[in-house]
């Protein structure tokens, strides 16, 4: 029996932070040293060009993901560990399912609506003023992803189950009319799998500029975790853990013991200051050995572009054969 195929991608338009870390990155990890299971990993460069028009910005954003992800220990030997643009199948593929996807199913798309919602609310004549075909057809891009490996599951968190499920329509429409090609994928949400918040109590993210990336040096990281918003309660008073970002942070990564030990603390009333004292401590300890690897990594890049090339031939074995029987399937193929 083959091994069930998991597949995951990251976008290349930012710095990690501690959010990307425990929602995707510690999960990935996780996942490459196990050998009852298929693991493909990338880096989602053509996704970044929807957002950013910043050729540095991406490039250093492409470096520091995949300096994370060998910081950490992903274990390519057992996953497949690729950069997306080196595999020039996928754009093919993309166009192939593009003549498969009807405009409907990109009309509901959740970024497309927000788009439009967003430039509704500005009072906007034109719903899709600054709206590109890129943002407005990635799905696709992502279904090309999916489905030019045939992975069978795709680890998602709740907000992205709608692609999973487009590259669904697309990858069965395409079969029906060209016969069996595609698995189905089927979303895979990690229910136990944390969502920090950041310094300001919101979702950690960029677009909120509120993230603790994960190797900064230890005094702007103690800085960063200082600014941490927490609640007027003074040293004494007992305080709640739950929806605390200081709690969340520390459980995220401490065992369930060491998670007892802080309830209790902030139950014989911790000190704030305390409170953040300790988990710089916790983090940077965690962090420190990673931290050494990644900016070795980073200094030395041309390691890294190795591990990516090495990753894209394993992919390309896959993808060139499919996609010729896949031009085949759609008659593009030799006259004679």
């Amino acid at each position: 029996m083959s091994k069930p195929r998991y597949l995951t991608g990251i976008t290349t338009s930012g710095t990690p932070h501690l959010g990307n870390y425990v929602g995707a990155i510690r999960p990935a990890i996780a996942s490459s040293q196990d050998d009852s299971i298929d693991s493909f990993y990338f880096l989602a460069d053509y996704h970044s060009l929807i957002k950013s028009y910043d050729a540095a910005a991406l490039k250093k954003s492409s470096k520091e993901i995949a300096a994370t992800f060998l910081a950490f220990g992903l274990n390519t030997d057992n996953a497949v560990f690729y950069r997306q643009s080196d595999i020039p199948e996928i754009p093919e593929l993309t166009w192939l399912l593009t003549c498969m996807a009807s405009k409907g199913l990109m009309n509901r798309s959740h970024a497309y609506k927000a788009a439009v919602a967003q430039n509704e609310e500005h009072g906007e004549r034109d719903p899709d003023k600054g709206i590109t075909m890129g943002l407005f057809s990635y799905p696709i891009l992502m279904a090309a992803d999916i489905l030019m490996f045939n992975a069978n599951k795709i680890p998602v968190g709740k907000d992205q189950i709608q692609h999973v499920e487009m590259a669904r329509d697309i990858g069965a429409r395409f079969n029906h009319h060209f016969g069996q090609h595609f698995v189905l994928p089927e979303a895979e949400v990690g229910e136990d799998v944390a969502v920090l918040n950041g310094l300001d109590g919101r979702k950690m993210s960029k677009s909120y500029g509120n993230t603790i990336p994960l190797f900064e040096p230890p005094k702007r990281l103690r800085k960063l975790i200082m600014k941490i918003k927490t609640n007027s309660l003074e040293p004494g008073d007992p305080k709640d853990p739950e929806g605390c970002t200081l709690f969340q942070i520390y459980q995220a990564f401490a065992t369930a013991e060491e998670t007892t030990a802080m309830r209790t603390n902030y139950a014989d009333g911790i000190a704030w200051g305390e409170a953040k004292q300790v988990l710089f401590e916790y983090l940077d300890n965690i962090l420190a050995e990673p931290r050494e690897k990644y900016n070795e990594l980073m200094a030395n890049p041309q390691k890294m572009e190795q591990r990516l090339l090495e990753g894209a031939e394993k992919a390309r074995a896959i993808s060139v054969p499919f996609l010729q029987d896949l031009r085949s399937s759609v008659g593009l193929s030799p006259l004679s």
